[in-house]
């Protein structure tokens, strides 16, 4: 009976490593958080933060849309998919039905959307108990029609917070106030010059202005395509450049427009409401299609990380549009001499944390602005090298 009870004692102790051995490691989820303040919003607080994310990394707030939820959300836009990749933490503020019987973003309610107050203080609440708990440094927001709405009131109140932001299908800041206004920001749209609607921002808060990625569909029975128009003329307003741009391209055959370096947009050609992605495993691919979730073959998520620097590497091909005459993309020039600014707005750098970086070599170009002038030699397609003195 002792050698008996011995070996099943043996047994049991290497079923038990053996087990413990096999068990998958734990990936990381969506989560609910709570205790993030006062929360004068009353909204709910989801996050996803990535295995073994260092401290001090970015920070994302993705905000849904009416009648979605911030998981669904969060995963279905690709969101969940791009931090894992690139390291970064995406938090996902939830409204409640007792706010808002659709689940949108009060973005028309005056008491939600004035600094330091309602929903719009909740949301940089759950910003701050981020920065407590991981350390983030870097944030930035984005969202789809009434989260895109509310991304631009986020945008406007808490410049000091955010460094640039994404606004997918929505509306510019204090469109309108109040439920009936609200509607007609919609349809047919609200139109003014863009020193109205700057004037909208300036007086919401004062503070670095954010760099701003703006996408509509053109077929958009819901949010009038105008107002992709009225989100252009606001934000570039805010951020003292003109409506002209200085890059008028297509990427993914969809026109997109860069102003100032500051300010981008997207016109999804044919698509109604909601947000782009591009299924697959591609490294600029993203996302699930559900409802206001699309398939139009373009990661809005992945474009508007890149656009604020938290993805560098080399951009997607792209076909000019300043000759009409042409079908096809003419051959890049061999070099290329303009600020650090006009390098990243061209797409043949990137930059992170204010330094600029050549795609492609990673070469280091310096501060992330309008003083700092090199030259860079296209050596293969994507592929950029320092070459100031050594080009013709």
């Amino acid at each position: 009976m002792t050698v008996l009870s011995a070996i099943l004692t043996v047994l049991a102790v290497v079923a038990f490593v053996l087990v413990g051995t096999e068990r998958p490691a734990q990936a990381a989820a969506v989560q609910e958080v709570t205790g993030f303040g006062s929360n004068p919003g009353n909204l709910q607080m989801f996050r996803y933060v990535p295995d073994g994310l260092p401290a001090g990394r970015p920070l994302v707030v993705a905000m849904h849309g009416c009648t979605q939820n911030a998981s669904g959300y969060g995963t279905n836009t690709g969101w969940t998919r791009l931090a894992d990749t690139h390291r970064f933490a995406v938090v996902l503020p939830q409204q409640r039905s007792a706010n808002n019987a659709n689940s949108c973003f009060n973005w028309f309610e005056a008491g939600d959307i004035a600094r330091g107050s309602g929903e719009a203080l909740s949301i940089k609440q759950m910003v701050d108990r981020m920065k407590s708990d991981f350390g983030s440094t870097t944030a930035y927001a984005t969202g789809l029609s009434a989260g895109g709405a509310m991304t631009s009131v986020m945008l406007a109140t808490y410049p000091d917070v955010f460094a640039g932001g994404g606004i997918v299908a929505g509306i510019p800041y204090r469109c309108g106030v109040g439920l009936a206004a609200a509607f007609s920001c919609l349809n047919p749209g609200v139109t003014m010059t863009p020193a109205q609607w700057g004037d909208k921002v300036r007086a919401a808060a004062s503070g670095p202005r954010p760099k701003v990625s703006i996408w509509h569909g053109t077929a958009d029975s819901t949010v009038r395509p105008v107002n992709l128009t009225e989100l252009v003329d606001q934000w570039t307003d805010v951020n003292g450049t003109d409506q002209t741009p200085e890059v008028s391209d297509t990427v993914a055959g969809f026109p997109h427009k860069v102003y100032g370096s500051v300010v981008e947009s997207y016109e999804i050609t044919g698509m109604n409401h909601g947000q782009p992605i591009d299924p697959g495993s591609g490294s600029t691919q993203c996302g699930t299609p559900v409802a206001y979730i699309l398939d139009v073959n373009i990661c809005a998520a992945y474009h508007m990380a890149r656009f604020w620097g938290l993805i560098g590497g080399t951009p997607p091909p792209t076909t000019t549009t300043t000759a009409p005459t042409s079908t096809t993309t003419p051959p890049p020039a061999a070099c290329f001499t303009t600020h650090n600014y006009g390098q990243v707005a061209a797409g043949r750098a990137h930059h992170s944390l204010g330094q600029t970086y050549a795609n492609g070599s990673n070469q280091a170009m310096g501060l992330y602005n309008t003083f700092t002038t090199h030259t860079l030699k296209q050596t293969s397609p994507g592929y950029y090298v320092i070459a100031d003195g050594a080009c013709p």
